[in-house]
Order: structure tokens, then C-alpha cells, then sequence
């Protein structure tokens, strides 16, 4: 819960870093956080909630893969991977499972 409270506190911070724990549990969060709204939206018959949901947490998800890029060592324009087509989504879930490195380009133990 941790993990995603700091990535509502940090929803607009393009310019840290964030480690593989964090963002790997953030994630799951949310995505639990989306099948629970989803849910009652289909009970309710209406999206309206899931829709502003999902609204809400665009920028705090971009800024935790930008965060997540930059502490595996890639640069922002690296997101941009996601838009190959078939391949595209995949490369970036590779490119967020790597290590944390360090700034002068050595890996994190």
C-alpha cells in the first residue's frame, strides 16, 4: 500500500527514480484497484466510476514508468517502446523488470 500511495504523492515527479518493488506493487495495486471497479460497474450498469478512475490515474502512471525507466538505466523516450506494434508492450514490461543501475551505468545488487 506503501507503493501506491507514493505514487499518488509523486503523480506529477518525471524526474526520480522509482526501484522494481515499488513500481511492481503499485501496479498490482491499481490493477486490483480497476478489477474492484469494474465490478460495480457492471453491477450498477454504468462505467462512469471506472471511467474517472482510469482518467485519474493516467499522469501518476506515466510518471511511475518514466520514474521506473530512468532507475533501469532507459530514458523517458524509452515509453514510447509500448507503441510497436505487437512487440511493443512486451519490450516494455522487459524494460521495467530490469535492475535498478546506478547513475554512472552499473547495476544495482
Amino acid at each position: 500500500m506503501t507503493e501506491y500511495i507514493n505514487m499518488w504523492k509523486n503523480y506529477v515527479n518525471f524526474s526520480d527514480r522509482t526501484n522494481m518493488r515499488g513500481y511492481w506493487m503499485a501496479i498490482a495495486l491499481n490493477f486490483l484497484i480497476g478489477i474492484v471497479l469494474s465490478i460495480i460497474a457492471k453491477v450498477l450498469r454504468t462505467t462512469l466510476l471506472s471511467d474517472l478512475y482510469s482518467l485519474a490515474i493516467l499522469i501518476p502512471s506515466l510518471a511511475i514508468i518514466v520514474r521506473r525507466l530512468r532507475d533501469g538505466g532507459k530514458e523517458w523516450p524509452w515509453i514510447f517502446v509500448a507503441l510497436i506494434p505487437l512487440v511493443g508492450w512486451v519490450w516494455l514490461i522487459i524494460l521495467m523488470c530490469r535492475s535498478s543501475v546506478e547513475d554512472n551505468g552499473v547495476p544495482v545488487v
